[in-house]
């Protein structure tokens, strides 16, 4: 394990330090624009333009890599991300805040894709399961963590934003001292949104509705623990215990969904997270239950995207999960864009305490759509996959994540149903010991004729593009490249 870890550790050191600058500022803004006596309204719509932003950076942090390369593109990105947090502290405008999320949001997530794609470049396949956990906990423990930092001053002062740059700035440091070399840039082929509706409807509704909850709760559980009369530190530990209880019921509720109905498992998870919500919502509490309720119920919202990257997984064919969970996440981040700005207009116009009966609400239709599904006569027919992929704990990051799925998230109905055990192997196939590729041939059943298209048992989505039918010929549907760590896929 070790060993795997060492040529990836700057990268994962860089990262922490990403999550730390940008996950303080997050909290820290909303806490200095209540205390400016912003509205919650206003507040909900600041928060929303860093998911806007979110969409900027989603389309334009391909080509920038593609022209400056990954380490220029950080450097750059750092740099820009590191100025626009002190701008907050200099320019105290709600409207110019508004607009320095946004530039936020995309520089933000142009810094993690640029993490993650090389993460996914540097990671055999054997060892990408573990790398991608731990990933996800480096993730989980910064976010975590960094909300302690609230305490050591006045969200009204300028020390935090200056610690805030500071974090973002030191980033760079991990980064740009690797000399591990620059992956290529994949191409993705584009997954229509209305293929993903009908081939995993309630994969949908898990995305866009969690996506509604936790964009609210990441912009404005802060505002909702000032208002009922936490202070900063309290506000913290509140985060704090928040994503503390997200990680630790992340993975055992997923895999207990790898063994039962996943969808039944989504709508008994949302249901628990609109029960507890609502029960916060409707009974006064100490700061202790507060801390006890918001823990539990993060457990339950933060598995929700997740196990919905499961559910739709085992849906599909194996060499769409990038398009397809690419396509998922917009429509995730399209919810956590409406959510802070909704869930805002709802605070003023009721109190704060109706953000727990907002997200009590979003749950609510979750379980409310999955149990409609469920009694149709066409989905009680339609059998869930003998095979199903494992639970993979995650958050909304960006599409270069999910080519660190391990290999075994790919549903293996892909490779064992579709091998004849007793077929030979194809013509022209790579096998010799240097290669140390072992291929099955598998019928591509996107591709207009049916062709026979290889891809490697070990190499998993990074794989696919190793063995050909023919030594001269690439596979039908993809691109040669020289790089075959990061497959190029064409629509």
């Amino acid at each position: 394990m070790i060993r795997s870890l060492l040529p990836i550790a700057s990268l994962l050191f860089g990262v922490s330090l990403l999550l730390f600058g940008n996950g303080l500022l997050n909290t820290l803004l909303a806490l200095r624009g209540g205390m400016e006596g912003y509205s919650d309204s206003l507040i909900g719509y600041i928060m929303s333009g860093y998911f806007v932003g979110f969409f900027v950076g989603f389309y334009a942090g391909l080509p920038m890599l593609r022209r400056i390369g990954h380490i220029r593109a950080f450097a750059l990105c750092a740099a820009v991300s590191a100025v626009v947090v002190l701008a907050h502290v200099l320019l105290v405008n709600p409207y110019t805040w508004m607009l320095l999320r946004v530039v936020t949001g995309a520089v933000l997530v142009i810094l993690y894709t640029i993490i993650e794609s090389w993460l996914n470049n540097e990671t055999p396949a054997e060892r990408r399961g573990q790398v991608f956990a731990i990933y996800m906990a480096v993730n989980l423990g910064s976010l975590a963590l960094t909300q302690q930092l609230l305490k050591l001053d006045s969200p009204m002062n300028f020390t935090l934003f200056a610690l805030s740059a500071m974090l973002v700035c030191i980033s760079l440091v991990p980064i740009t001292w690797t000399r591990l070399p620059q992956p290529s840039v994949a191409e993705v082929k584009r997954y229509s949104l209305r293929r993903l509706l009908k081939t995993a409807p309630v994969a949908v509704a898990g995305g866009v509705l969690s996506g509604l909850a936790m964009g609210a709760f990441w912009g404005l559980m802060p505002v909702y623990g000032q208002r009922i009369g936490l202070d900063s530190g309290q506000v913290a530990t509140l985060m704090s215990a928040s994503i503390v209880g997200g990680a630790l019921f992340q993975y055992p509720l997923g895999r207990y969904s790898d063994k039962h109905d996943r969808r039944l498992v989504l709508a008994i998870t949302a249901a628990v997270g609109c029960a507890i919500a609502l029960a916060s919502w409707l009974l006064p509490t100490p700061y202790w239950l507060v801390l006890t309720s918001m823990a539990l119920w993060g457990g339950a919202a933060f598995a929700i995207y997740p196990v919905s990257v499961a559910h739709l997984v085992d849906r599909i064919d194996s060499h769409d999960i990038l398009p397809a969970g690419s396509a998922l996440l917009l429509l995730h981040g399209m919810g956590a864009a409406i959510g802070p700005a909704l869930a805002g207009s709802l605070m003023e116009w009721s109190s704060p305490a109706t953000l727990l009966l907002y997200f009590a609400c979003a749950h609510a239709l979750i379980a409310g759509y999955i149990a409609f599904k469920l009694t149709r006569p066409a989905t009680i027919a339609e059998a869930e996959p003998e095979t199903s992929a494992p639970f993979v704990p995650m958050l909304r990051t960006t599409p270069a994540a999910l080519e660190m799925l391990p290999d075994e998230a790919i549903s293996a109905d892909d490779v064992d149903n579709s091998v004849d055990p007793n077929a030979s192997p194809a013509t022209g196939s790579d096998s010799s010991p240097a290669a140390n590729i072992e291929t099955s041939i598998i019928v591509d059943t996107a591709h207009p004729d049916g062709v026979l298209a290889g891809m490697t048992a070990e190499g998993g989505l990074a794989g696919m593009n190793a063995a050909n039918h023919d030594d001269s010929e690439p596979l039908s549907g993809y691109e040669e490249d020289d790089t075959p760590q990061i497959r190029h896929c064409v629509g």
